[in-house]
């Protein structure tokens, strides 16, 4: 494999070291100033690769194409719908998935390269190389490159996590204790600790689920019950970047981490009061940054939910691929959910809702943390890319996908599953709120009925048509998801 890059290099620090690296970074990682200067250089995916090509058929970019794929999929984020393009991608071009026995790989639990169905170690007779790394798991960056080459292309994708909690609610009321026990979301966040239990069956469903997928430890105030991290106030308050609706250049939204960075108040006795606080021997706030740092070397892109088109654009183009390869429909989406950057900006939202909001980045602290900072570096990206050419991509990209809705769809969008009677494009339904899905025209062409499968597959279907293919002699089909579909 030949030694690792500087960049790469950084990645063998797992996540598990941060108590002991992290005295260390205090010391002389912060003197060398881990946000700017030669440190920066170090950090991956700053360099934007060549335009994309501007429509099908017309000249390719120069660069190759990357197809050493590592997606962290994370939940409620809107990546089923960045796994179906991966699934048609690699279908389409014969790579080869790294791929569960089932359809996560072994979650809550850490990642384990053992969970990916013919997977050997290293001179222990692995039928070949894998391409594409992208189902559901807890990530650990030592058990991923046990599978996965160094030089692969990292990415992930975050929400913002009010969105993220009003979408998880729903979907994991069932299965989180927490949120079981609530009401309401607005009751549990109004006193979470009455419903939450730090190690509770699902419960990390309910708290800082992002950073929980990411694999990152916790601090150590946050693994008892009345454990209740307060980072200390920055004297510089983060700017979340965002566009609001109808402008076509970014918007400034300052956001005060004293309000939005802290413990949500807990209710006693029916009077709203505020949880005493307890503070890492170093400071959460160095804790977080250099859990942030440690990221930025893993991962070379960070798509950001409520600017998915945005974040396609610049996926494709950090990929070399074509637009058309970014193209798809929504998958996982439920009935009446919130969609795109509506979460982001405040306008429009009732006295409680903005309540719920705040109080909901405050309950997931860590996860804010971590939405700000890769709000930060993908508008980093767009202004290396340029906004007028972002636009101009973004724009072109939605045309496609409307024209292949109308192609492809009844109705053009959508619909209640109800209405779907083909399994295989019958979305798994789970938890309260109905998750759609599609039903394609009659009368297609074959090789346009064969790409329009492609784009209504649901996960679990299109996970069973790679298994197939890959695995011919031990798998048959329909598989598990003959029972979880049925209607």
């Amino acid at each position: 494999m030949g030694p690792l890059s500087p960049t790469r290099t950084m990645r063998l620090w797992g996540p598990r070291s941060l108590g002991l690296a992290l005295g260390v970074f205090m010391t002389i990682g912060f003197a060398l100033q881990l946000w700017g200067g030669p440190f920066q250089k170090r950090l991956p995916g700053l360099q934007l690769r060549q335009p994309l090509a501007p429509s099908l058929g017309s000249a390719v970019s120069s660069c190759p194409p990357r197809q050493r794929l590592v997606f962290l999929k994370t939940h409620k984020s809107g990546s089923s719908s960045v796994l179906n393009l991966l699934h048609r991608y690699g279908d389409r071009h014969g790579l080869r998935f790294a791929l569960p026995a089932r359809y996560q790989f072994g979650y809550p639990r850490l990642f384990q390269a053992s969970r990916v169905k013919g997977y050997r170690p290293q001179g222990g007779g692995t039928k070949s190389p894998f391409h594409i790394l992208c189902h559901h798991m807890r990530f650990n960056l030592k058990e991923v490159l046990q599978v996965m080459p160094s030089d692969s292309f990292f990415f992930s994708i975050v929400r913002d996590p009010a969105a993220l909690a009003r979408s998880a609610f729903s979907y994991y009321k069932s299965t989180s204790s927490a949120f079981r026990k609530a009401p309401s979301l607005a009751a549990f966040l109004a006193n979470p600790r009455a419903f939450y239990r730090p190690g509770a069956r699902g419960d990390h469903y309910a708290r800082n689920l992002l950073w929980f997928d990411f694999g990152l430890p916790f601090p150590p105030e946050m693994k008892t019950k009345r454990g209740n991290p307060h980072p200390p106030r920055d004297p510089k308050s983060p700017q979340l970047n965002v566009l609001p609706s109808g402008a076509g250049l970014r918007a400034h939204y300052t956001l005060d981490p004293s309000a939005l960075l802290h413990p949500a108040p807990t209710v006693a006795g029916g009077h709203s009061q505020t949880s005493s606080h307890a503070s890492l021997d170093l400071g959460s706030s160095s804790f977080i940054q250099w859990s942030l740092a440690w990221l930025d070397s893993v991962f070379d892109l960070v798509l950001v939910a409520e600017y998915f088109d945005e974040s396609l654009v610049l996926l494709a183009d950090a990929l070399c691929w074509g637009l058309d390869d970014v193209v798809g429909f929504m998958h996982n989406a439920q009935a009446g959910g919130e969609q795109g950057r509506s979460a982001v900006s405040s306008g429009g939202l009732t006295a409680e809702d903005r309540q719920l909001t705040a109080r909901a980045r405050a309950w997931n602290h860590l996860d804010w943390a971590l939405y700000v900072h890769f709000n930060h570096s993908l508008w980093a990206r767009i202004n290396q890319y340029g906004q007028s050419r972002l636009e101009s991509a973004v724009a072109e990209l939605r045309a496609r996908r409307e024209a292949l809705a109308k192609h492809c769809l009844v109705g053009g969008e959508a619909l209640d599953p109800k209405y779907i009677t083909d399994r295989r494009f019958r979305p798994f339904q789970f938890g309260s709120g109905k998750v759609l899905g599609y039903v394609l025209r009659s009368g297609l062409s074959l090789p346009d009925q064969e790409e329009c499968e492609r784009l209504a597959t649901p996960e679990l279907q299109y996970k069973d048509k790679l298994d197939a293919k890959q695995f011919p002699s031990t798998v048959s089909l329909p598989l598990k998801t003959s029972r979880l579909l049925s209607p």
